[in-house]
């Protein structure tokens, strides 16, 4: 409920600056076409992750991930990292975490391991690894989109910095939790019980093919939109049960679009001339390092998106707007608002009945932004 009337606030600040003409109607409509597609990349893709899960993919990989560990509790952290990361940067940060977290906190629990640290885990290295590819984060696909990259370009540029956002965080994880990292676990033998096979078939076909599509080049709304309806359609003839209201990102597109409309009108009265005077300019280590920082400060103040938004004309090359996505992406993991995934992960933690003590998560989230931001920029420096 809190939630949703931030998000209602927010929604009705955003029309007011449309409609009073705060914001001219020349740059709104310039906005609206630049965020268009991405916001229906957002909303496909959310729909392809909802049935996908339906059909029980995710529980499957989950257990296989969980085979794979051998009984080694070590070695099940690593591959729960690995499959995070993964989720993340193939299928964005939100749903690594949306759909991630309550399997494997659920396996934690069943093989005797504290669940805080697989969850802590799954938040991390969501926002962390959500640096690889434009569709892991939807700043990415601005920043893509900005730079005009092609998706292998993108990637070729931040494949440094997005290695550190994962081997630095998961080596904090380690030293944090060691203690708890050793010895062996036990599972269940029962089978994961799969509601339709010929569904779970169908979203395993659908998901394969529609990641290489994502990395094509292609405009990211077109083979995500055309994966969605392909599901929805199978879904449609054997097991209309799944489809409900939530399976729509309406509160995060509402969200994304009111914070877009929010900072462009910012923006058309200044903001942009007064930020670029605090991210300095230059390519230097020290310099990507300013921006980057300003990207972590601004995201853990307000959110990553209008972060990025502010500071993105501050970014006028695509190693500079590297930079600024280290900061806004790997650093936006220390308040709950630091990032609409942290946001979700909050709600799962709550919803699961998982305990999270804020005092310590934000000291402990804070210490590892340092550092990572640090790693990583210092990576961007050496290689772009």
């Amino acid at each position: 409920m809190r939630q949703a009337l931030v998000v209602g606030v927010l929604a009705a600040a955003a029309a007011a600056c449309a409609l009073t003409g705060a914001l001219p109607a020349s740059e709104a409509a310039a906005l609206m076409a630049r965020i268009g597609p991405i916001m229906v990349f957002v909303t496909a893709a959310t729909v392809v992750s909802h049935l996908a899960d339906a059909a029980g993919l995710f529980r499957v990989l989950t257990r296989f991930t969980a085979g794979l560990g051998r009984g080694r509790t070590f070695t099940l952290w690593i591959l729960v990292l690995a499959l995070t990361a993964a989720s993340s940067a193939f299928l964005s940060l939100d749903t690594a975490v949306v759909l991630i977290t309550p399997l494997v906190v659920a396996l934690a629990v069943e093989a005797g391991i504290p669940p805080i640290i697989f969850a802590l885990s799954t938040v991390w290295l969501a926002n962390t690894a959500s640096l690889l590819l434009p569709v892991s984060n939807l700043t990415n696909l601005l920043a893509q989109q900005k730079a005009g990259l092609h998706p292998l370009e993108y990637a070729s540029t931040v494949w440094a910095p997005a290695a550190a956002g994962i081997v630095v965080p998961s080596v904090l994880l380690w030293l944090a939790f060691r203690r708890f990292l050793h010895g062996r676990y036990t599972l269940r033998a029962d089978p994961e019980q799969v509601p339709d096979r010929a569904l779970l078939i169908l979203s395993a076909v659908v998901v394969a093919l529609l990641l290489p599509a994502l990395v094509s080049g292609i405009n990211v709304a077109i083979p995500s939109t055309a994966a969605a309806a392909v599901l929805a359609a199978g879904f449609l003839f054997r097991q209309r049960s799944a489809f409900s209201a939530d399976m729509l990102p309406v509160m995060p597109v509402v969200l994304a679009v009111s914070l877009f409309i929010l900072v462009q009108t910012a923006h058309s009265h200044g903001l942009g001339t007064l930020l670029a005077q605090a991210a300095g300019s230059g390519e230097g280590f020290g310099d990507l390092l300013r921006l980057a920082g300003a990207g972590a400060l601004a995201s853990n103040a307000v959110n990553n998106l209008p972060a990025y938004l502010a500071l993105e004309p501050a970014a006028g090359s695509p190693v500079r707007l590297a930079a600024l996505l280290v900061g806004v992406n790997l650093g936006a993991i220390v308040t709950p608002w630091g990032s609409l995934a942290t946001l979700l992960w909050y709600d799962r933690m709550r919803s699961m009945g998982v305990a999270v003590q804020w005092g310590r998560f934000i000291a402990a989230s804070g210490a590892a932004a340092v550092v990572t931001v640090t790693a990583a920029t210092a990576a961007l420096a050496l290689t772009g």
